[in-house]
Formats: C-alpha cells, sequence, structure tokens
C-alpha cells in the first residue's frame, strides 16, 4: 500500500499523519474520512445526548419532591450530588477509552448504559408501584426503601453513562482532524466552537421543549421522549462509521505515571545524576514505545523526573531497558510531564464551576418566587426553563465569535485562532466575577422591592447573560487546551481532567452552602433561610465575586508561568532540544 504522501509547498497528505485509522483498521484517507464529512454525526449525537442529561436534570428536583416526597433541601442535595459524581465519573471513562477500549467504543457502550438507567427513570414515572401513593391534603407517605433505590440505580446508571460519554465526544470529534496539515487544524478549531454550540442547543431543548412536555404530558413522557432521543444519538453515531477516523487505545497512562515515579526515584536514590541529553533513553524505531503515539520532544522543565529515563552502565541494551520500572524513555517522561503542566491551569479554573453551580439552584430558587410571565401575555415561563437565558447567550455568540470575531482577531492579532486557549479561558474568569456582582446586586434590589414576588423575572437576565458568556470563553478555551496540551495517549484523560471540573465544582458550592448556613446561624437566622424575601442571598453571591476575583489574579499568575509543548502562537517552545521534525533523537549504542 502507497505511505502518505509528502507535504510539498501546502500540498497535503493523502493520508492522515496523526496515527488515526478508518473502519477498516487501514491509515484513514483524508478524501474518505474526517473533517466535516465525519463532524455532524458527533455534533447531531452531542445535541441528543444533552437534551436528554438537561432534561433529567432541570426536572429531577421537582421529581423528587413531588413524586418521591423528599424534602427540597434533601433533594436538592441529591440531584447537586448526582451531577457531581456524572462529571467526576468521566475520569473513569476517559481511563477506559484512553487505555482499552477507544473512544468510539467508549461512546457506544456507556451510551447503551446511559439508555437503561434512563428506561429504568421512566418506569419509575410511569409504574405505580414504583413511587409512593399521592398525598392526601398535607400527608405524605415516603418513598419505601425499594422504591428509592430503584430510582437511584436508574440515576446511577446514567451518572455512569455520562462519565463514559463526556470525555471521549470531544476528543473524538478532534480526532477527525490531522494536527499535521494546517488547514485540518484551523478546522479543528471551529470545530470545539460548533461543538459547544451543541452542547447549548441539546440544553436548550431539554429545559424548553422537554420541560413543556413534562408539564402538559406528566413525568412518563417527560421522561420517556428523552429516552428516545438518547437511543436516536446511539443510531446517528453509528451511522457515520464508514467516515469516522479512529485512534487506537495506547495503554494507561496511569500506569505509565506510576513508572516514571517509581523509576525516578529509585534512580535518584541510586545516586543517578543528568548529565547530557544524550544520556537519556529512548527507542531508536520511528514510532515511540507507546503503540500509537508519537514520541516527544526532550524539555528541561521538571528536571527531577528526567532520572527515569538515564541510561547508566552505558548499556541501553541491559535488562533495565526491558523494565519500565527501571528505564523509561523520553516519550514516557515526557508525556508525564505534559500532564502535570496542565494541572495547575485545571486547578485555577475550578471556581467558575462553583458559580456556574447557581445556574441550577439559587438562580432558580429566585425564579421560583418571581413574576415569570411573558411580557403582554398569559403565558407563565416554567421555571425548568428560566435557563434559557444562559443557553440563547451561547447559542448567539458562538457563531458571532466564530464568522466576526476570530477573522477579525486572526487579522490585527495575528494568532490562527484569533486568541489563545489561555487567553480565551481568562476572558471567561473575567466575565464570571461581573456576573455574580450583577447577581448579588439584583438579588438585593429584588429582596428590598416593596412586593419582592412582582419582580419580573427577567430582572436576572444579566446574571444569566453574564454567566453564559463566561462559559462560552472559558469552556470553549478548555477544550481547546486541554487537547492541544495533552499528548496522544492522554486525549480523553485531558478532556476529562476539566469536565470533572463541573463536578468538583457542584460539591464545593454544597460544601461552602453548608459551611456559611453553620457560620452564620443555620436556616432560622444565617444568609441562606428556607425563605429566600428573608434571607441574605446577596452576601453569598458577593462571596461567589470575591473567590473569582482571587482566582482569577491566581489564574494570572499561572498563565503567565504556563510553560506547554506549544507557545502562544503555536510553535514548539525554545525549551525543547531537539528538533520538531526529527522528534527525540535516538541513544547510539557507543555512547
Amino acid at each position: 500500500m502507497e505511505g502518505p504522501k509528502k507535504e510539498v509547498e501546502g500540498v497535503s497528505y493523502s493520508l492522515v499523519s496523526n496515527g488515526t485509522v478508518d473502519f477498516r483498521g487501514q491509515i484513514a484517507d483524508k478524501a474518505k474520512t474526517g473533517e466535516w464529512k465525519s463532524s455532524p454525526y458527533i455534533i447531531v449525537n452531542e445535541v441528543a445526548e444533552r437534551l436528554a442529561f438537561f432534561a433529567i436534570a432541570v426536572n429531577m428536583v421537582a421529581y423528587l419532591v413531588l413524586e418521591m416526597h423528599q424534602s427540597l433541601p434533601t433533594a436538592a442535595t441529591h440531584v447537586t450530588d448526582w451531577i457531581g459524581a456524572a462529571y467526576v465519573l468521566t475520569l473513569l471513562g476517559a481511563y477506559l477509552a484512553d487505555s482499552y477500549l477507544g473512544r468510539f467504543k467508549t461512546i457506544i457502550i456507556f451510551s447503551c448504559v446511559y439508555v437503561v438507567g434512563m428506561v429504568l427513570l421512566t418506569l419509575s414515572a410511569s409504574m405505580d408501584s414504583l413511587r409512593p401513593p399521592p398525598c392526601i391534603g398535607k400527608l405524605c407517605e415516603p418513598a419505601t426503601k425499594a422504591q428509592n433505590a430503584f430510582l437511584y440505580v436508574a440515576l446511577a446508571l446514567i451518572a455512569l453513562g455520562t462519565g463514559g460519554i463526556k470525555p471521549c465526544v470531544s476528543s473524538f470529534g478532534a480526532d477527525q482532524f490531522d494536527e499535521g496539515d494546517k488547514k485540518e487544524t484551523l478546522k479543528k478549531f471551529a470545530f470545539f466552537n460548533w461543538f459547544f454550540f451543541a452542547i447549548n442547543m441539546g440544553a436548550l431543548l431539554g429545559i424548553t421543549l422537554m420541560v413543556y412536555v413534562q408539564v402538559k404530558k406528566g413525568w412518563a413522557w417527560g421522561f420517556g421522549v428523552p429516552t428516545f432521543f438518547m437511543v436516536a444519538s446511539i443510531v446517528v453515531l453509528l451511522v457515520g462509521v464508514p467516515f469516522y477516523r479512529f485512534q487506537r487505545p495506547m495503554g494507561s497512562a496511569f500506569t505509565r505515571f506510576v513508572q516514571v515515579i517509581v523509576a525516578s526515584t529509585r534512580n535518584h536514590f541510586s545516586g543517578v545524576e543528568v548529565g547530557h541529553e544524550k544520556d537519556l533513553y529512548e527507542v531508536k524505531t520511528a514510532q515511540s514505545a507507546i503503540v500509537g503515539a508519537q514520541k516527544l520532544t526532550h524539555t528541561r522543565q521538571y528536571r527531577f523526573l528526567d532520572k527515569a529515563a538515564v541510561v547508566f552502565n552505558n548499556d541501553s541494551s541491559n535488562s533495565n531497558a526491558n523494565s519500565r520500572w527501571s528505564l523509561c524513555t523520553v516519550t514516557q517522561v515526557e508525556e508525564f510531564k505534559s500532564f502535570i503542566r496542565i494541572l495547575p491551569v485545571w486547578a485555577s479554573t475550578i471556581a467558575l464551576s462553583i458559580s456556574f453551580a447557581q445556574l441550577s439552584t439559587f438562580f432558580i430558587s429566585q425564579s421560583m418566587i418571581m413574576d415569570r410571565k411573558l411580557p403582554g401575555t398569559s403565558f407563565v415561563i416554567p421555571t425548568g426553563s428560566v435557563p434559557i437565558f444562559s443557553a440563547v447567550n451561547a447559542l448567539l455568540l458562538v457563531p458571532l465569535y466564530e464568522g466576526f470575531a476570530v477573522p477579525i482577531l486572526r487579522r490585527y492579532i495575528g494568532h490562527h485562532r484569533g486568541i489563545t486557549s489561555l487567553q480565551r479561558m481568562g476572558v471567561g474568569l473575567f466575565i464570571s466575577i461581573f456576573s455574580m456582582i450583577s447577581a448579588a446586586t439584583i438579588e438585593k434590589q429584588r429582596r428590598d422591592h416593596v412586593n419582592p414576588l412582582s419582580v419580573s423575572v427577567f430582572w436576572l437576565l444579566p446574571q444569566f447573560f453574564l454567566m453564559g458568556s463566561a462559559e462560552v470563553f472559558t469552556y470553549v478555551g478548555q477544550l481547546e487546551f486541554f487537547y492541544d496540551e495533552a499528548t496522544d495517549g492522554t486525549r480523553s484523560l485531558g478532556s476529562a481532567l476539566f469536565l470533572s471540573e463541573l463536578g468538583i465544582g457542584s460539591w464545593l458550592s454544597t460544601a461552602i452552602v453548608k459551611i456559611i448556613e453553620r457560620a452564620t446561624g443555620g436556616e432560622e437566622k444565617g444568609w441562606l433561610r428556607n425563605n429566600l424575601n428573608h434571607s441574605r442571598l446577596d452576601y453569598f453571591y458577593w462571596l461567589l465575586a470575591l473567590i473569582n476575583a482571587t482566582n482569577f489574579l491566581v489564574y494570572l499568575v499561572v498563565a503567565w508561568k504556563y510553560k506547554g509543548k506549544t507557545g502562544v502562537d503555536g510553535r514548539v517552545r525554545d525549551e525543547v532540544i531537539f528538533d520538531e521534525e526529527v522528534g527525540v533523537k535516538p541513544i547510539e549504542d557507543d555512547r
């Protein structure tokens, strides 16, 4: 078979250079696979999956309260914990995808798990025996242990399915674009924008159409229709199989990380020192020792870890070279370095997820006691549909940014993405400060109004608009950053890392609320009471604004000091020792 053709004067390869294969297992042909030939199937799949998830998320508190007879605080805590678990479980999905299954198989398998959970949830809403009897006056019989267990199993399967799907879909979509082709690289960044558009389109349909179905047709239809869309998402993804580019699994990244730690520590205590770069071990083959991964160039950062790749006794063919627990390759060490580098960026963006958690908690709680009538009509906006303010904003900003802002910024700034992913995340974090300031200001005005119940829900528009804007910049920036800075064998893990922020942020939000309740006098006298009109929710928002502002300053320092595998202009940094095109030079036997 004819190999990939060399790129000459801008003419691209006929075959991909990123190691992906087609559904037959052959090197993917650019003319037949990838790019926008395959991406639409992935984007439509994401719309359907997000519709299903948000249809459950925005209705679940009401379902637990009205149908399962749980208290509002208990129901809210259960939903928060469930959402948190769904996103933290992305780490498991990423591990299985990168190590054993590959991204596509992981998506399909966990989508099926997701559907089983949806079916069980629909049964819970359909069968009287799986719910407690209706309340008689104020007397409400609590759900039995068996009824709760059935529901929690359904929610656990949905959370597990979400955890398996989410870290793989965006990375699988990015795999459709060859990084060795400049034109395809630019299209990849456009894909990230449209992928985020798909997320918000699914969310918009979930919080409008599905909420309407639930209100008009009942809970069985409210959960049954999203189940149908989830099944449809699997069918759509399968239809695109002939056009996909598949990245093979490359083994456990976590195992390789531990091997680097063990080898470097063992060699350190054996007195090994890093001298010249030629003392570092690398295989002589064109590909790295990590199956399917390209070689990585050596960097001077985190020099201690280089001790894992030092060849001592002047013999790279000795028994140590056969055990990665004693001697690692430069590529393996650099893979671990790349993972360590992104951790400070990951940690310094979690605060936004704490604020974002308010979209489904206190922002909704405010809307419940405000006038939700659509001006000039008798139509009352359902409480679960109020987040439409944020989703619509995202749907408007993505096309505007991609269609107008990027070409202008590219022309005047010179960067092929308009602004870098780190800069984009910084913009989002900065906007989030003003979102919470707006929320605090408006909440104080609402509470101090002569009749708080008459205040229009549209006064919440600024905080929803700003939070949606912050999400557009930060989320897409994270998609780009964590995919670009990850190595071939850790792409799904990189996506899972930033998705786990949503789960951690949700849990931290719950923790902060509980701390504030205890520190300020509890539900009777504290900032956060059962009655929002007697609460000081504005104080809570000011606290979040302060957290966001502090986090933004920390992020600026982290971003300024960040030294990744690419610079702000997308070129390899000066700290790279060997030539980019050659890769890490193989260690010669006669050193």
